[in-house]
């Protein structure tokens, strides 16, 4: 009888804990949910070599518009990326995605790269506002 009841709360502080990891584990981090407003965390810019592929989203990227890749926020998205260096933004399309084993929070055209100023440096951190589904007015 006593080996009964001790496999019977074995077994029940088991199945409570592995319930509350499943719990936990649901959560979604502030920094990087898609639906926080205000995500941090470093930023690149494409290679030329993608110039004329398609994007996620079917349009064909150009180094030249104001676009980027971000694997969270709903394609369509307004963004406004600030470099935190040097305080430069630039509002943005996401219009791709990242591959999904990259660390970085969002991969810029080189338009948009060179208006935050980071060209040479490759990479920089960032704070990524999200402004909407609409552009914003200029």
């Amino acid at each position: 009888m006593k080996k009964f009841c001790l496999l019977f709360v074995l077994f029940f502080s088991v199945s409570v804990l592995d319930v509350t990891a499943q719990q936990d584990s649901t959560k979604p981090e502030k920094k990087s949910s898609s639906k926080s407003k205000i995500q941090y965390g470093l930023a690149s810019f494409y290679s030329n070599k993608f110039n004329g592929r398609k994007t996620a989203n079917g349009e064909i990227f150009s180094n030249q518009k104001l676009t980027a890749a971000h694997n969270t926020l709903p394609l369509g998205t307004y963004v406004r990326v600030t470099n935190l260096r040097n305080k430069r933004s630039v509002v943005v399309k996401i219009n791709d995605r990242l591959h999904h084993k990259n660390k970085r929070i969002i991969d810029l055209s080189r338009a948009a790269a060179t208006k935050l100023g980071f060209i040479k440096s490759g990479l920089t951190r960032v704070k990524v506002e999200v402004l909407g589904k609409k552009p914003p007015s200029k």
